[in-house]
């Protein structure tokens, strides 16, 4: 899902990499389901505003690579799923922070729907912008109203993945190649989006496991 953007840095702890190799999938999956669980009740039961902070600093300064790589093979309509989805949109604006604002001005400017309104950009997008988007849906994830982060993020998919298909087809004539790149990526932030509507739908009839 994510090959168009760099997929989150290994987590090098022996501990982990014994996780990897050596337990089934099955019980992978477990793991997944319960670090989701335990992550997000352990922040939002108290919504400490302290302890949200840190998890930001921490995603906003080594992502969170070390349970995130557990939740990457989960159902993609489950809470890890869920986690995982929102972590790499926040690793690809982390990493291409000015691609990414490019890419979202053109899908706002193309977008005849309402989905940068809801996605709340500033227009022209930065990359700072782009940048405290991602911390804001992080911090609604963690702290506040979790279906409505995850809409948010869903149309900051949408308008980005709009942007990709405006580059690809001007990119087609002279750099095919990064068109191509351009076109897995709006497919993938689709796809992404479309996750992460279904999300928020369960989590509102608290069905999201």
């Amino acid at each position: 899902m994510a090959e168009d953007f760099h997929r989150p840095t290994r987590f090098s702890n022996d501990w982990f990499e014994r996780v990897e190799g050596d337990v089934d999938p099955v019980v992978r999956l477990q793991l997944a389901s319960s670090t989701a669980h335990a992550l997000l009740s352990r922040v939002r039961s108290g919504a400490d505003p302290e302890v949200v902070e840190r998890i930001l600093h921490v995603a906003r300064e080594h992502g969170i690579d070390t349970v995130a790589e557990l939740w990457s093979q989960a159902r993609p309509h489950s809470l890890p799923g869920t986690l995982w989805r929102v972590h790499l949109l926040h690793a690809l604006v982390t990493q291409r922070a000015a691609d990414v604002a490019h890419l979202y001005q053109r899908g706002a400017d193309a977008l005849p729907t309402a989905a940068p309104v809801v996605a709340g950009v500033p227009s022209p997008a930065s990359p700072d912008e782009m940048r405290a988007l991602s911390e804001t849906i992080l911090r609604g994830v963690f702290a506040g109203d979790f279906a409505m982060a995850l809409e948010r993020a869903a149309a900051f998919a949408v308008v980005t993945a709009a942007g990709a298909v405006e580059a690809a087809h001007a990119d087609e004539p002279l750099h095919p190649e990064r068109a191509s790149e351009r076109t897995r990526l709006a497919a993938r932030l689709t796809d992404i989006a479309d996750d992460l509507r279904v999300c928020a739908r369960l989590w509102r009839a608290d069905d999201l496991d």
